[in-house]
């Protein structure tokens, strides 16, 4: 408990600068900022929990979800008492993300909140990936800043460990330009969120985009420079030395087969 005191003391001190491992417990009296990118480990139950624990101390007028298209955002009930009814509306069933069980409850903690999709369509993630991501949403934030040699670099070496180390390295750059689009739809959502309900605005997505340096919360620095944002990121195992983000969380990894072994 005093950790939590002091952690939420240094935010309140240095605004939302401070960089910091924290327990879960943290999230039950989350810092406020007009948005709060929650990220997380897509399969990992335990993420998803913290996620709603946040979400419920937020209280939100607005959450933007990674996993929903802006058609089902629409669909989001505001009786989800039961779980499955929930998500056969959102035709959970058929979207590729892990089971609905991890992420019923974020549905339940968002309340009276305002659901937004930021799901990037499947052929235009295809076609980024050839044509370039402001090639297929011209005008999408964050998409025409031209990227460090370095932050590419990174980027594409990011993309290479997450494929195994199997992936053909022509292939990279275009798998960077498919995670600027994400971000970008992502942005855009949260942009569209702030006009229409107002702050705070809560993020569900993949620890990726919640980072500080060149994922949603730098989009929309450059985007929208006044809006504060506070950056959770969750990983397994362990952290590295320069975590990207305000805030993150480390978790035992799950147990899952092997992603992997098919590449051997």
């Amino acid at each position: 408990m005093n950790r939590l005191f002091l952690t939420l003391g240094l935010i309140g001190a240095a605004g939302l600068a401070v960089a910091a491992e924290i327990e879960a417990d943290v999230l039950d009296a989350v810092a406020r900022a007009d948005v709060v990118v929650l990220g997380e480990v897509h399969d990992n139950a335990e993420h998803h929990i913290n996620q709603a624990r946040a979400v419920f101390s937020l209280t939100p007028r607005a959450v933007v979800w990674e996993q929903l298209s802006a058609e089902a955002a629409t669909r989001v009930p505001d009786d989800r008492g039961d779980s499955a009814a929930v998500a056969r509306l959102l035709g959970w069933a058929d979207s590729g993300w892990p089971d609905f069980s991890m992420y019923y409850p974020i549905f339940v903690a968002a309340r009276d909140a305002q659901h937004y999709g930021a799901e990037v369509p499947r052929a235009l993630a295809r076609r980024s990936v050839s044509e370039g991501a402001l090639a297929v949403m011209p005008g999408g934030p964050g998409l025409a800043r031209v990227l460090p040699d370095a932050e590419q670099s990174a980027r594409e070496a990011e993309q290479m460990a997450a494929h195994c180390n199997a992936m053909p390295a022509d292939l990279l750059p275009g798998m960077v330009q498919a995670q600027r689009l994400r971000d970008a739809y992502l942005a855009r959502a949260v942009l569209r969120a702030l006009e229409e309900v107002g702050p705070p605005v809560a993020v569900i997505t993949g620890s990726g985009h919640a980072r500080k340096d060149w994922g949603l919360p730098a989009v929309l620095a450059q985007a929208a420079p006044g809006v504060s944002v506070l950056s959770v990121g969750q990983m397994e195992g362990a952290a590295p030395a320069d975590a990207p983000f305000d805030l993150w969380v480390v978790t035992e990894p799950v147990e899952r087969d092997d992603p992997c072994a098919a590449f051997r």
